[in-house]
């Protein structure tokens, strides 16, 4: 207790930047009051695994960089959204880091997979490389939408987590392929995939008990990315209040984006004001130390996070949600079509049970700018974002 007292007394003379509003704050599904909960606030917001710039790691590729300052911003909250995946699969959302306290095994386990080494699932060597597939050099930098692509790539590899990654184009979510992906007839790789059935005796990952039927039914825990366009060069603000909406779901994994060429990692809110990490902070790599403990203080941002005004928010953004079971999707689901009941909440995306036969057709949208907002976009957005459509009123 007293290690988290001293966390505290450190910081709170620094805390007070933090606005004494009677507006909830709303940090990835939760809802806690500056008046009587700043504490939490705080413990909730350095619980996150803070992934910023670093230096001095091994060369990517071999003869790469070792330093992705100036380059990696995007990346790096790639590595923190679906690190805040990684630790709601392994850990749960109420788990808290208290600095000196030791944690439990799964916690390193994540926390490995981020490592700055080219052997680390989603290390930063691993999504430059695989970018290369994405047409991005090595040092290059990236959007929303091409380190959501890598990161699906790079999950497939990850049997620890069994994830199954979604990323939903065309402003579209399709429930039905959702349903297939996630209801996929692949055994589920280790124990962690059949927690309902544990206490069995494990086989192949998956007790030898259970029948075909129920091995098909297993939901593997879901990972929907869904990239966005919400404007043209600035966000229009028919769709803030949507957008605040989805850091109040539980589901919520938050939002990367920011403004062009720096990128944060937004994780919630509080009246007007977007709350978020921002990788802009070179570190040196870190080794594990001699007894192959990582010492993991620097991936805790333990001081009060950022935060910007909602209007500034580029519009070029991706939107994270994790869904643990079917009946956390369900409930994802229901919250979004209440969503488009509320009065002044311009829908982002669109819920639909099967694929629009619309899609092929590229004539439903007329996304002919003229030569004016062409060059407006291309100075405001990396070459991907080619792939969106662009939504106005």
């Amino acid at each position: 207790l007293s290690l988290a007292t001293l966390t505290y007394d450190t910081l709170r003379f620094e805390y007070e930047d933090f606005p004494e509003t009677k507006e909830p704050v709303w940090i990835l599904g939760r809802k806690y009051s500056v008046f009587t909960e700043k504490e939490e606030i705080l413990l909730d917001v350095t619980s996150r695994l803070w992934f910023t710039y670093r230096k001095n790691f091994p060369a990517i590729g071999g003869t790469g960089p070792t330093s992705d300052t100036g380059w990696g911003c995007m990346l790096r909250c790639g590595q923190m959204i679906f690190a805040q995946a990684l630790v709601c699969r392994h850990l749960g959302r109420d788990w808290r880091w208290i600095k000196g306290k030791r944690q439990m095994d799964n916690y390193f386990n994540v926390l490995n997979a981020f490592i700055d080494k080219k052997d680390s699932y989603y290390s930063i060597h691993q999504i430059a490389q695989m970018g290369v597939g994405e047409g991005k050099s090595i040092g290059q930098w990236y959007g929303p939408n091409t380190v959501a692509q890598v990161l699906k790539k790079l999950a497939t590899f990850d049997t620890w987590s069994s994830l199954a990654v979604h990323i939903a184009m065309d402003n579209t979510v399709v429930m039905e392929e959702i349903r297939r992906l996630c209801q996929s007839n692949v055994p589920c790789a280790g124990a962690a995939a059949c927690s309902a059935l544990e206490s069995d005796v494990l086989y192949n990952g998956c007790p030898e008990a259970v029948g075909l039927r129920e091995r098909l039914s297993l939901w593997k825990p879901l990972v929907l990315l869904i990239p966005l366009r919400l404007g043209l060069t600035e966000i229009n603000e028919a769709y803030i209040e949507t957008l605040k909406h989805c850091f109040m779901m539980p589901q919520s994994l938050g939002v990367i984006g920011g403004k062009p060429n720096s990128a944060h990692y937004f994780i919630g809110y509080v009246g007007e004001e977007l709350i978020y990490l921002d990788p802009h902070t070179t570190q040196p790599a870190v080794e594990p130390g001699d007894s192959g403990c990582l010492p993991d203080e620097s991936f805790h941002c333990q001081h009060p996070p950022c935060r910007m005004s909602i209007a500034e928010l580029d519009p070029s953004i991706a939107v994270g949600f994790f869904c643990n079971t079917e009946a956390d999707f369900n409930d994802w689901c229901q919250q979004i079509k209440k969503l488009s009941l509320v009065r002044g909440a311009l829908p982002m995306f669109e819920l639909v049970e099967r694929q629009p036969s619309h899609f092929s057709n590229p004539d439903v949208l007329n996304l002919t700018p003229d030569s004016s907002d062409a060059d407006r976009l291309e100075r405001f957005f990396d070459s991907e974002d080619e792939d969106f459509e662009i939504l106005s009123l």
